[in-house]
């Protein structure tokens, strides 16, 4: 747990608020665990639910900026507890934290609108550095799991799109809009995104939360998908 508290020194800068966290698992001594460490680490655990609906409910009352999920829920599997969270404003940030490493439970997540997926084998210090990466709008995924997600968003590339935000009309992007979409595409996170235009990590957040804005979408998948069919993730 000393090797934990370390790692979660940067949850939050000085000055900054704790990150509020929820944590949603239907085994109590596991998701007592998994609260106590990131309390412990320093996050603001704003409530715990043990089904889906439950869940929701309490999600809507109190806005955490990062709910850690389950996905095998009593009442509602944790995919649909994130469909029904990630439209609403203010949205939570979607950590799956689940004992499946199974393809078809990875994307479904994904597709739900989680920003990442986490194995239950993963270490506390391991938890709270994706805690805190998913608060700051990154990607995490457990190792060998990202590269399925990249090819999943690559083969929906290749199907016709739902929406045509090319139309005559439609919203443009503004050149820095557009480079920091093509470095998405390519699968840098916000911080290497920051680092290499030389701006704020607040402002990548900034300018993705703009474009999908703009384009009408509603989560990274659909982001990445956009870019790809549009050859931005290449050169």
């Amino acid at each position: 747990m000393e090797q934990a508290r370390e790692q979660a020194d940067g949850t939050a800068g000085a000055g900054e608020p704790a990150i509020r966290v929820m944590v949603v698992d239907d085994h109590p001594m596991w998701r007592d665990a998994v609260a106590r460490d990131l309390a412990a680490a320093g996050c603001e655990v704003v409530a715990t639910a043990g089904d889906g609906p439950q869940a929701v409910r309490r999600a809507r009352a109190v806005t955490p900026d990062v709910l850690v999920l389950d996905l095998n829920l009593p009442g509602m599997p944790g995919a649909q507890v994130c469909k029904e969270l990630v439209g609403t404003d203010p949205a939570p940030r979607v950590l799956v934290l689940s004992a499946s490493g199974e393809h078809a439970d990875v994307l479904e997540a994904v597709k739900s609108g989680a920003t990442g997926y986490l194995l239950k084998s993963a270490g506390a210090d391991e938890l709270i550095d994706a805690v805190r990466r998913t608060a700051a709008g990154d990607p995490v995924f457990t190792p060998g799991l990202a590269g399925l997600v990249l090819g999943e968003y690559r083969r929906l590339a290749a199907d016709p799109a739902p929406a045509s935000p090319d139309e005559p009309g439609a919203p443009r992007l503004t050149d820095r809009e557009t480079e920091v979409l093509r470095l998405v595409a390519k699968g840098l996170s916000y911080k290497q995104i920051a680092e290499r235009l030389v701006i704020s990590h607040r402002t990548v957040q900034n300018h993705v939360q703009n474009t999908l804005g703009k384009l009408q979408l509603h989560n990274r998948v659909e982001l990445v998908r956009y870019a790809i069919e549009r050859g931005l993730d290449e050169g």
